[in-house]
């Protein structure tokens, strides 16, 4: 078995600067470190349990498959938060069949972001014994 230590999204936008502002200043994500210099520096962002790294360059957005799930605490404060900040909403909060309540955005170049709230009595919750 490999032994995890720590984990990271690696994220090549087609504009650095462009996805930067969106990560660091539209989501508000904390810069846990940068490294090298000029446009296609790196950035990499906390994001909770693991890391999202922005840096490099890409000709092509990213795959259609490829989204990232981000967990909130409360999803209508981040939806009030995101669209104070504009933030298009693809999709504003709801309550999902499977008991998650869901909102939806975008980055830059299109990656889908799910910005999802676990309520305190969905099954992601549970915890035996307690």
């Amino acid at each position: 078995m490999v032994h995890v230590l720590s984990s990271r999204v690696l994220l090549r936008p087609m504009d650095p600067e462009r996805s930067r502002a969106f990560y660091g200043e539209a989501l508000g994500l904390e810069i846990y470190r940068e490294f090298g210099t000029g446009p296609e520096r790196g950035t990499v962002y906390f994001l909770g349990g693991g890391f999202l790294e922005v840096s490099g360059r890409s000709e092509t957005p990213p795959a259609p498959g490829l989204q990232l799930w981000l967990q909130v605490a409360d999803v209508a404060a981040a939806h009030k938060e995101l669209t104070a900040r504009r933030v298009e909403v693809l999709r504003p909060p709801k309550k999902e069949p499977w008991g998650l309540v869901e909102m939806w955005i975008a980055d830059p170049d299109g990656l889908k972001i799910v910005i999802v709230e676990v309520p305190a009595d969905h099954p992601l919750r549970y915890r035996p014994g307690v």
